[in-house]
């Protein structure tokens, strides 16, 4: 099929949320507001946070929601939707309100990384687009963070772009690349659109082409005095790569005074390779030459390398990072929590399952984080219904009661802390009222965030479990639920 016009997002949707649109409308609900809450279960790779990302491009789709004439004839074209609800379609947008925590926020299993509040055929509208977009960034983001912290303060690049699901995965995947801490892609449109930085030097085929790797690296250097950057492990790393690329640097950047180079390993024992090439360039008067490798690299890999003593000063992560290899799916979920009488009373609603974690939170609610006073880390997350805060809960001794929500009888009591609201207003009436920050904005707040995280609960292996409780009338009103509908 011949696409002659960008394709119409509006349209990337589950065709259930079509036919519930249309039932919506014979029905009569077409107008009943109702709350969604996007979330997810579980942590990737049994990780002890996940980063929030991808509310960008939740914005840009908000604002560019409507039906297309095609659009209106291929639904015709099925020949199940209601002429009426066709006509609603034609003149769609979006009137309700979204509150969302911003990109590059730690987040945890079972808070509401976005909620909706909208009429029911929009709101339900909107499901496949915003789970797409929040599951994906948030699963890149999350692994790029994993994977920078794997590094120890050493740069890490993004490689992945060839080897992602497609382009959509590679463009915007780079982009949760950087705000889980990378330092820039190698995709070049991901910095035309996002402002990722781009960077990349040489492939085999660039050694490959002329008559001898002396000559391939001499002219690159030549070309490149100052981004000179030379990948050595075409033929032999250790007798000949390294000891032509030491060559080409004496013989070009040398004489002008240069002194910034590297050299980029793509395969072989890194750590003994590292090293070795770290003494050759070291005795040849090459100090500040920097040491990159690639080449299926991940978090583990990353941290064994370094334990074994590695000389690595950069790594190159691609196929393992932009597709999440270890565990590509976020597993987050869209689902009905309240919905408004006529007289505007929210009524709360519950998803129930044999499985306890697919039992949903119900009820319109607010997000709090609290920190200890005295280190500043974050002590757990907090939810409570839409018109309660912390201090309307506090004890006369100040403390702060909060419930296990999988438990009828444990409770703990909370002091000395202080608290954040996580979830912003981004949408109110169907109007953006939330600045978006740039991405570099993002990528530091996302780096302040984690530094209020303890060390256990971002460690790889059994992190520490970290807590998102209920106040009181939420516990009551989800048991009430249960109890109810058991």
């Amino acid at each position: 099929m011949n696409h002659k016009k960008p394709l119409n997002m509006t349209m990337l949707c589950d065709f259930y949320e079509l036919t519930m649109g249309n039932g919506y409308f014979k029905a009569g609900y077409k107008d009943r507001i109702t709350h969604f809450d996007l979330f997810f279960r579980n942590v990737p790779d049994d990780g002890g946070y996940a980063i929030a990302a991808g509310l960008e491009q939740v914005v840009d789709y908000i604002q560019n929601l409507h039906f297309e004439p095609e659009d209106i004839e291929y639904l015709r074209g099925r020949g199940i939707f209601d002429e009426d609800f066709l006509r609603y379609l034609k003149e769609f947008k979006f009137t309700g309100d979204i509150y969302a925590i911003p990109e590059g926020t730690p987040v945890f299993p079972r808070e509401p990384i976005l909620t909706v509040r909208a009429p029911a055929i929009q709101a339900q509208l909107l499901e496949t687009f915003l789970l797409l977009t929040i599951n994906h960034q948030s699963l890149i983001a999350t692994k790029a963070n994993r994977i920078v912290r794997a590094a120890r303060g050493r740069a890490v690049m993004e490689f992945g772009s060839r080897r992602a699901q497609g382009s959509g995965g590679a463009i915007d995947g780079a982009r949760a690349a950087y705000i889980g801490g990378c330092t820039g892609t190698a995709c070049t449109i991901s910095d035309q659109l996002y402002g990722v930085p781009a960077g990349g030097t040489m492939a085999h085929a660039w050694v490959q082409t002329f008559q001898s790797q002396y000559e391939a690296f001499k002219t690159y250097c030549e070309i490149y005095p100052d981004n000179a950057v030379l990948l050595v492990d075409t033929y032999n790393t250790l007798k000949s790569g390294i000891p032509d690329a030491i060559r080409a640097f004496n013989d070009v950047l040398k004489p002008r005074g240069i002194t910034k180079c590297g050299i980029r390993l793509d395969s072989g024992d890194m750590a003994y390779l590292t090293q070795t090439a770290r003494k050759m360039l070291d005795d040849a008067g090459w100090p500040e030459c920097k040491i990159t490798v690639s080449n299926s690299l991940d978090e583990f890999i990353i941290q064994d390398l370094l334990i074994q003593g590695a000389q690595i000063d950069a790594f190159g992560v691609g196929e393992r990072l932009i597709t999440a290899r270890s565990e590509p799916v976020f597993g987050g979920v869209y689902k009905l929590v309240a919905y408004e009488d006529e007289q505007g009373q929210v009524i709360p609603k519950i998803k129930l399952s044999e499985n306890v974690a697919k039992i949903t939170t119900p009820h319109f609610k607010r997000v709090f984080r609290l920190y200890d006073k005295v280190h500043g880390k974050a002590i757990g997350d907090w939810l409570c219904l839409h018109d309660e805060d912390v201090e309307s809960n506090r004890g006369r001794d100040g403390s702060l009661t909060i419930f296990d929500p999988d438990a009828t009888w444990k409770k703990k009591n909370l002091t000395d802390f202080t608290v954040r609201e996580l979830q912003v207003p981004i949408f109110q009436k169907g109007q953006l009222v939330y600045s978006l920050p740039t991405l570099q904005e993002i990528q530091h707040y996302c780096q302040q965030q984690m530094d209020t995280l303890w060390e256990e609960v971002k460690r790889f292996d059994n992190p520490h479990n970290y807590y998102v409780d209920l106040s009181e009338r939420l516990w009551e009103t989800k048991y009430k639920l249960l109890t109810q509908n058991k």
